[in-house]
């Protein structure tokens, strides 16, 4: 083989494989279920989205009250979803969980549930506890159990994986023929917390959940995004308890900018962020340059394009 055809060969392996990267956003967009925090007084249900692949809703991210109302609406299929994962176990993240499971008593699901989440602490459950005192044989709602023993007879079992904390390393947590999840620790106070990304049909998407960025993690996780959902629960003034767990919209920017992500979502909108979007944005516009949208319940974001 002469030095052209060499050539020839490596230029097309290179352009193969940039054309086998190259995000297909037809084929993938996100949809908010719970755009709001743990307040009722915001009119939104808790945080949860909904990453659509081929037009079947496979991958739900938290699970906060309200969320599963919005799931119907949305008209995703139950026998579609395949994961389920936790960025942390406050209830404005989790609480609608069992309803997700025991909806699932109404389809022909056969296929098993994967579950993921941070493992826990002194004050928070990792994620086996979690789906084990919720639907477990001592849990909550044990007669749900039959999803989770070994024993018991079920059309499918929930398989829940803990995510370790240690040294706020990413990981390679999960992945199928068409998708790969990636977790990494993030600071929520005293809490156990994970940022996700997922990699799919050559598009990523990822997910702050509630952090103050003390980890500086996200940016690494967050390289290149799509999409970015990152929450937006404080204003920049904000001080004291709310501060300490939440970052503010400077930081926000500053991890969109550093991450270079191509379409920054802005969500767990509270109270105390609710009519601050002027000053929000343009706390966030000193650093990032690229669309900013605030998310509301049931909206849909197309990976690709504005």
């Amino acid at each position: 083989m002469t030095f052209f055809h060499v050539l020839l060969l490596s230029l097309l392996l290179t352009f193969n494989s940039i054309a086998l990267a190259e995000c297909q956003s037809q084929r993938v967009k996100v949809q908010v279920l719970g755009s709001g925090g743990p307040e009722l007084t915001d009119g939104r249900a808790s945080s949860s989205y909904l990453v659509w692949l081929d037009g079947k809703g496979v991958i739900l991210l938290d699970a906060g009250g309200g969320s599963s109302l919005n799931y119907e609406k949305s008209t995703a299929q139950l026998n579609d979803l395949e994961v389920i994962v936790f960025s942390h176990f406050h209830v404005d993240h989790s609480a609608s969980f069992p309803v997700y499971i025991k909806g699932s008593y109404f389809t022909h699901r056969t296929k098993d549930l994967q579950v993921f989440g941070p493992e826990g602490n002194d004050l928070m459950p990792s994620a086996t506890e979690f789906v084990n005192r919720s639907v477990g044989e001592n849990g909550v709602f044990s007669y749900l159990q039959n999803y989770v023993s070994n024993t018991k007879k079920s059309k499918y079992k929930i398989i829940t994986q803990n995510i370790s904390l240690a040294k706020h390393k990413q990981q390679n947590v999960y992945q199928s023929k068409d998708y790969a999840l990636f977790a990494t620790p993030v600071h929520h106070g005293p809490l156990p917390a994970l940022a996700w990304r997922i990699d799919v049909a050559g598009c990523s998407i990822s997910y702050s959940g509630d952090m103050n960025n003390q980890f500086q993690t996200l940016v690494e996780l967050a390289q290149g995004s799509d999409i970015l959902i990152a929450h937006n629960a404080v204003t920049e003034s904000q001080k004291g308890v709310g501060r300490k767990l939440h970052m503010p919209p400077s930081e926000i920017g500053k991890i969109a900018q550093q991450a270079k992500v191509k379409k920054l979502v802005l969500s767990h909108r509270m109270s105390r962020t609710l009519g601050a979007e002027s000053e929000t944005l343009a706390s966030i516009k000193k650093y990032y340059k690229g669309p900013v949208f605030f998310a509301d319940d049931m909206q849909i974001f197309n990976v690709g394009g504005i």
